[in-house]
């Protein structure tokens, strides 16, 4: 065998955006790029913000000296300070430069948490529907992943289906909100339940289970609404994000994990997180992508430009009888698929040439994705196909 037969099994467990893609390039030879509709991948159109493009002139037609050499294992402490002064007016904490990592984005900092949480054996509840690479992120490090689902119509936190998920190997929660692929935001009630559920089971079995919040789409929200701070609700928590979605940076992965500075022992995680992430090989994030971020923590693109494909798609879509959850953030749809079987109805939308990704590769089954951080113009054009599709489907306006 070429390699480990557990990667292979994971390869084929995690293969849905891949086969999307590649049916996608199939489609598009035939039919043309305009004639294709792809809604399969999480990656932003818009372009960064002015203000980003202006610190990178800046930065190269006026370099700092040494911004080219090694820095702190923890990045730079005016991007930590940065980052710190945000999360102290949205937290209403005081949380410092040092309880901040500057980390190769939202997945470093994610795997830097659980190389500092976790034991052998030790049990990470997530949350379905869910990002697909936590399964294998928990597994990096000898942890089980354990699912618990949120509701199934509103996608907002079930308390007790996760506090029926709780036993005594449970060491961490990973939530994420903004979520993807629902675009469901968790609101501070929903928060504030799960801290005082949480205080009570720590009492019972005796241990500390931490709340690690996946937030990079925290800034993306629409309608008025505000993605809260998971800080002030529970104290044992960590948020880990990137500047992929809010400043429309993916290609430059850069991101942070934070602690919240109420956890008990709390220098003692920092000090552990940042040998977790020397040791695991991110040792630090870019030095140039820190420095333009730190100036940019109050920036983000314009969610106008996403919230309107958003009401397009979903006023479309509804009329035309999908069901589904209105999204308070992120950039995706996440309908009930009108067959049983998502994975037929995947393949159904690909003879109307649309692709998008079925609901059991976020291990919610009955269910598929759209993501609609694609250009408008496509967006429109697919209308005609949605119609036929749902035709096909036997949709019905209820």
């Amino acid at each position: 065998m070429a390699i480990a037969s557990k990667i292979e099994s994971f390869i084929e467990s995690a293969s849905w955006i891949r086969k999307m893609f590649e049916e996608g390039e199939r489609l598009r030879k035939i039919h043309g790029a305009d004639n294709v509709y792809d809604f399969t991948l999480g990656n932003p159109d818009v372009e960064p913000p002015a203000e980003f493009v202006a610190g990178l002139r800046e930065l190269a037609d006026h370099p700092v000296p040494g911004m080219h050499r090694y820095m702190s294992n923890a990045g730079y402490a005016e991007s930590r300070e940065a980052v710190a002064e945000v999360l102290s007016e949205a937290s209403g904490l005081k949380v410092k430069g040092s309880h901040v990592i500057m980390t190769c984005g939202a997945s470093g900092a994610l795997n830097v948490a659980l190389k500092t949480i976790l034991n052998p054996g030790d049990e990470v509840i997530i949350l379905a529907p869910y990002f697909v690479e936590y399964k294998f992120y928990i597994d990096n490090h000898n942890g089980v992943p354990k699912v618990a689902w949120t509701d199934p119509q509103t996608f907002q936190l079930d308390i007790p289906a996760i506090e029926a998920t709780i036993g005594e190997k449970t060491r961490a929660i990973i939530i994420n909100t903004p979520n993807n692929p629902t675009g469901a935001v968790y609101p501070a009630a929903g928060l504030e339940a799960l801290g005082k559920m949480l205080r009570r089971k720590e009492n019972e079995i005796g241990r500390k289970i931490y709340v690690i919040s996946d937030e990079p789409y925290s800034r993306l929200t629409y309608d008025g609404v505000v993605a809260p701070n998971i800080f002030r609700y529970v104290e044992n928590s960590i948020i880990v994000n990137s500047h992929s979605k809010d400043l429309a940076l993916p290609g430059e992965r850069i991101g942070y994990l934070a602690a919240n500075p109420s956890m008990a022992h709390v220098a003692l995680f920092m000090e552990g997180a940042v040998f977790a992430n020397r040791t695991l090989g991110f040792v630090n994030a870019s030095a140039l992508m820190q420095r333009l971020v730190a100036k940019l923590q109050k920036v983000r693109v314009d969610i106008a430009l996403y919230q309107e494909k958003r009401d397009i798609l979903y006023q479309s879509l509804t009329e035309i009888g999908f069901r589904m959850a209105r999204p308070a953030g992120a950039f995706y749809l996440f309908p009930h698929s009108p067959l049983e079987d998502d994975i037929e109805f995947v393949r159904m939308a690909q003879r109307h040439r649309i692709l998008v990704v079925p609901g059991a590769g976020f291990g919610a089954p009955g269910y598929f994705r759209i993501a609609y951080c694609v250009d408008k113009g496509m967006i429109e054009r697919s209308l005609p196909a949605w119609r036929a599709l749902a035709k096909e489907a036997g949709v019905r306006k209820e």
